[in-house]
């Protein structure tokens, strides 16, 4: 399914969406990164059909965290079942907005889109470079592909994957874990 670009959408909508406050589990931790200790950003609401996926990436100095990697500690992505969710709390310090929060509606990825393609759910991923499909850090199974996020669709909506790049989505359902990386 393509996410197209959908206008706007409240912060905490619990719809496929780009930016805004992410909603999590009580007792969720606002992820930090690894390299600078510093609140990452929240990227993306994910709902999946057997959870939900939340992205964040570290954009307190853009380029100087390995923000790219899925295991560096640039970024972070969790797998909540999607039960009894509610927005988090935002850290006062860091770069944790995207800027802008954009609704994604559902296409079916073979019918022509006149709007936006913001990414895609689900499929295999279209790898900009080779495959760096990771393993699950609890099984150590690849882990499967779940969706893929183009950069935005302006500049206040835009993730920044370094100007034309691509984050892909992995989870591993039976350890609720879920996995992000991106290329360029």
């Amino acid at each position: 399914m393509l996410l197209i670009h959908d206008g706007k959408t409240t912060a905490d909508a619990p719809v496929p969406r780009t930016g805004g406050v992410p909603l999590v589990p009580e007792g969720f931790v606002w992820p930090l990164c690894r390299e600078c200790d510093g609140a990452m950003q929240f990227l993306a609401h994910l709902p999946l059909p057997f959870g939900v996926a939340a992205v964040f990436f570290c954009q307190n100095d853009p380029g100087m965290c390995d923000d790219w990697s899925a295991t560096a500690g640039g970024n972070a992505a969790f797998l909540f079942d999607g039960e009894r969710l509610s927005p988090a709390t935002v850290p006062a310090e860091g770069e944790t907005d995207l800027g802008a929060v954009t609704a994604l509606r559902l296409r079916p990825e073979h019918t022509p889109a006149l709007e936006r393609v913001l990414g895609r759910l689900g499929g295999e991923p279209d790898w900009l470079q080779s495959d760096e499909t990771p393993v699950c850090p609890s099984c150590s199974v690849r882990m499967t592909f779940a969706a893929e996020l183009e950069e935005g669709h302006d500049f206040a909506t835009s993730a920044n994957f370094g100007g034309g790049g691509r984050g892909y989505v992995f989870t591993c359902r039976p350890c609720a874990k879920a996995a992000f990386l991106w290329q360029r």
